[in-house]
């Protein structure tokens, strides 16, 4: 048994986003997992959201695929791969190697992403290898590639605690990279007062969690960050505040830079963006004031038809200040997936090689070839992951492997997506559930090893390399993505350049790649130090930022005194002129995203029953200006519809949101609701260079979803949801919620409980309460076996008014024999209810927020004093506060 497995604590790293925290994961006797934060770890210093402190309760194996199956049938590895080698080689043998394709993902390891490009570009003779992290950080790596000649991240995290600016823009942190958030604003708290404060600017156009954060928020219109930074950038150029000495060395591009952002005054950029022209001044004003400021950026900038040129008009500004590569400045792209980075590094996008080598530039290729013993190295770049899919629908793709993504809910135009899979002729789909969207479409399903029983490193958004260490055994018959892909490639002959020892034997050969790319040139990614790394060295291998040469330091930032990777080795500033902007007052805009305690389709989050009661459905935010004019309010359903697809989604009524605009999440998935998939309804329409998705864009129209019946159950096991028009279904510790609507009345509405619940009426010991009002369209129906409670539901003509925190705790504890109190659903005389849940971490519920807030607590740490809340990960402080401002706040008479 690995080292690993037998230590009681073992250090391994968060599967989430790009922040890449340090973890302790605790395997105790009883089989539960524990997490803590590693406080050795500089990413996270020991502190982790409510995703990362919930991860113990995500490693059951419930619902996981534990082995091969061939059409929906068990089968043996060797009958599985034998299949897919046989069937890959056929289709190349009779369709030429670019009718296959592999798409990837942000959460396999380095190891994994390495192998598979090796595999399919050197060996199949493809680049049609392409990664979900296309949807994330594509246009920050064409961005960077414009500007610095290669995917160079210039700064550390370190930088945010350096800086006395930090903008944030196109990035909720507070929600997607908590950690860090927590950090900024520890940051400023301690030095408030000081000569040296620290200011937060959020450019967002939500007043999210982040924004109310800020001491400046810019409400832009969405698409105008290209007008709203070459605003500041001509205004830069007037109040004379660049660095003509480090331009004059080092940058290039400047003046046609500036031609092209000549027409952007203030009062132009005011009224393109809809912010007020004075709050632009005192924007510009003040980066214009500060040399130490830190641009952060995510994918409000990247996931755009304009997104490289966003990314090129950020770095434009730092490039003219100088403001790049020195503590506390520069601009900083923050991934949205724990390995993008790692991917990035090893060619995981379709239109590069391994060690941030060019597959157009043949001296690139020959060392590429030369390294890998490749036969037949592909010479072009590879299809981008949209119009991957489109050749897979109409034909030119024949072959497809997936590894751990689920493209029929990620990907956009998501029903396209479902179809071409369904009409591929052959889909392998390396995963660790049995039932996703996409697993519903595999020929070849095959058993991966999840998190806490994969080896092997991730890179986080700072260029830190750590360790995923295995904690867990593997179950069932699952094993590591790069051990399926190795084995294929030997049953088409390669066996000899796929034979590894282990994960650290491919890092080591990763790294020897690194050095012969060093013979090219300059380069910016040296891993050197890890050439022939043994296992020994492997397994106690403590986070470490690349560069990581084989002799001097590692680490640090990049581009202090100019050294870009350009031929010349001077940055090029890109000359970039806003798009026209456009309305339409008969369509939102629909801007989707992400919520504090989900994780993309919720395929392990969804595990965890306290970080499903923060927010238990999909939902539409809307202005309350726009939900009256449409006739809606907060909790009713509304159809939400564009040109590529449709979802339905509960009504969130919010005056954060800008009018004409509409906010959805995109974790749900046709396994968690019934017409949740809010990327079906986002256009396939991509930045020309980057090729990522424009997924906050799209235009919908938004109307009421009627329905005779609203309900809201729960049960022991999963309930059937078959035939429901709206539903929504998530855990809870000892069953599962439900959130519904149906079209009709039911007639029977015990045989309708049952159905729902999964019982026979019929069973022996199965007795049922009910309190049914056919008058009001009221109703209580819960089903008892044995005197233990399977399942209640409640129906009515509106929306079920029932205290849901407090109706599953209820139906949670095991001793509770309070039906009265369950079948009311509300709080009685005595009973405690906590309502709706804000502290996801420590289970604290709004109703004792309140409370504190009543009693006195008028500040986030008098209630987390009082009640607990936020003094965990610190994720619901933004909530905390808002509350607290909501209940102080003067009131009108």
């Amino acid at each position: 048994m690995n080292q690993a497995l037998r230590d009681a604590r073992v250090k391994t790293t968060c599967p989430y986003c790009g922040v890449g925290c340090g973890v302790v994961a605790t395997r105790h006797a009883n089989g539960e997992v524990s997490v803590e934060g590693d406080p050795d770890h500089p990413a996270n210093l020991g502190r982790l959201c409510s995703k990362g402190t919930a991860l113990g309760d995500t490693v059951g194996l419930d619902g996981r695929l534990l082995e091969p199956h061939v059409d929906g049938a068990p089968a043996t590895w060797d009958e599985a791969l034998s299949l897919i080698a046989s069937r890959f080689a056929q289709t190349v043998a009779e369709h030429g190697p670019d009718s296959v394709a592999l798409y990837v993902s942000g959460q396999i390891l380095t190891e994994d992403y390495y192998v598979a490009n090796k595999w399919l570009k050197g060996f199949v003779g493809t680049a049609n290898i392409d990664t979900n992290s296309r949807l994330c950080m594509a246009s920050s790596v064409a961005g960077h590639k414009r500007a610095f000649g290669t995917d160079t991240v210039p700064g550390t995290y370190d930088d945010l605690d350096l800086a006395d600016l930090v903008v944030l823009t196109g990035s909720n942190l507070a929600w997607c990279h908590p950690v860090l958030f927590q950090r900024l604003l520890a940051t400023r708290q301690a030095r408030a007062g000081t000569e040296r404060p620290l200011t937060l600017v959020v450019i967002d156009p939500r007043r999210t969690v982040t924004a109310e954060a800020a001491d400046i928020h810019l409400p832009i219109r969405a698409e105008t960050d290209i007008a709203l930074f070459g605003g500041l950038l001509k205004h830069l150029a007037e109040a004379d505040v660049f660095d003509h000495a480090y331009v004059a060395a080092h940058v290039s591009g400047l003046e046609d830079a500036l031609s092209a952002v000549a027409p952007l005054d203030v009062d132009t950029v005011a009224t393109t963006t809809g912010v007020d022209t004075a709050l632009v001044h005192r924007f510009y004003r003040l980066f214009a004031a500060t040399q130490k400021s830190v641009t952060v950026y995510s994918q409000g900038v990247n996931q755009s038809a304009h997104g490289v040129d966003k990314v090129n008009q950020i770095i434009n500004v730092h490039l003219a200040t100088g403001r790049i590569g020195r503590p506390g400045m520069g601009p900083f792209s923050i991934t949205g997936q724990p390995n993008a980075m790692g991917g990035r590094e090893v060619g995981g996008l379709a239109n590069q090689l391994a060690a941030h080598l060019e597959i157009t530039n043949p001296a690139h290729r020959a060392v590429v070839a030369q390294q890998w013993g490749a036969p037949r190295l592909a010479e072009k770049p590879g299809l981008k992951a949209v119009d991957l899919f489109d050749a897979v629908a109409d034909g030119r793709i024949k072959a497809i492997w997936i590894m751990a993504t689920n493209p029929v809910v990620s990907l956009p135009d998501a029903d396209q997506v479902k179809a071409a899979l369904a009409a591929c002729p052959f889909v392998v789909v390396s995963d660790v559930e049995a039932a996703t969207d996409t697993v519903r479409y595999a020929h070849v399903a095959l058993p991966a090893l999840a998190w806490g029983e994969k080896d092997g490193t991730v890179t986080n958004s700072e260029r830190r390399i750590s360790r995923q260490r295995a904690f867990l055994p593997a179950p069932g018959a699952a094993r590591a993505d790069w051990w399926q892909i190795a084995e294929v490639a030997k049953r088409m002959g390669h066996g000899k350049a796929f034979d590894y020892a282990g994960p650290h034997a491919i890092l080591a050969e990763y790294a020897r790649l690194t050095g012969a790319a060093a013979a090219l040139g300059p380069i910016d990614l040296d891993l050197t130090d890890f050439i022939d790394i043994p296992r020994e060295r492997y397994d106690r291998l403590e986070p470490v930022q690349w560069p990581a040469p084989a002799s001097g330091p590692s680490g640090g930032r990049f581009f202090a005194n100019g050294g870009f990777f350009t031929p010349d080795r001077k940055a090029r500033m890109v000359a970039v002129s806003a798009p026209a902007s456009r309305s339409d007052a008969t369509t939102f805009t629909l801007n989707t995203g992400r919520v504090r305690d989900q994780w993309h389709t919720m395929t392990r989050t969804g595990r965890s029953a306290k970080l499903s009661a923060h927010m238990a459905e999909p939902f539409v935010e809307l202005h309350p200006d726009d939900a009256t004019r449409l006739g809606l309010t907060a909790a009713d359903l509304a159809e939400v519809e564009s040109a590529h697809g449709r979802a339905v989604l509960r009504v969130v009524v919010q005056d954060r949101q800008r009018p004409g605009a509409a906010f959805a999440p995109m974790h749900w998935t046709g396994e968690t609701a019934a017409a949740g998939r809010v990327n079906a309804l986002v256009t396939p329409k991509t930045d020309p260079i980057s090729g990522q998705p424009a997924s906050k864009s799209a235009r919908v129209t938004v109307r009421r979803f009627e329905a005779a019946v609203h309900g809201f159950a729960l049960t022991r096991r999963r309930p059937v949801t078959q035939g429901l028009p709206y539903f929504a279904v998530g855990k809870t510790d000892t069953g599962y919620r439900l959130e519904f609507a149906d079209a009709a009345t039911p007639t029977d509405p015990v045989a309708f409980a049952a159905r729902l619940f999964g019982v026979d009426q019929a069973t022996v010991g199965l007795d049922w309460v009910t309190l049914i009002d056919a008058r009001s369209g009221r109703a209580r129906i819960a089903a008892r076996l044995n005197g233990r409670i399977e399942g209640i539901v409640y129906l009515d003509r509106a929306p079920v008014a029932v205290a849901r925190a407090f109706a599953v705790q209820l139906f949670d504890d095991p001793a509770s024999s309070k039906l009265d109190a369950l079948l009311a659903g509300r709080a009685g005389s005595g009973d405690h209810d906590p309502g709706r849940t804000v502290c996801a971490c420590l289970g604290v519920g709004v109703n004792a927020i309140t409370g504190a807030i009543t009693r006195g607590h008028a500040t986030v740490a008098g209630v987390g004093a009082a009640t607990g809340a936020g003094t965990h990960c610190g994720s619901c402080r933004s909530e905390i506060a808002r509350l607290i401002d909501d209940a102080t706040a003067p009131q009108s008479v």
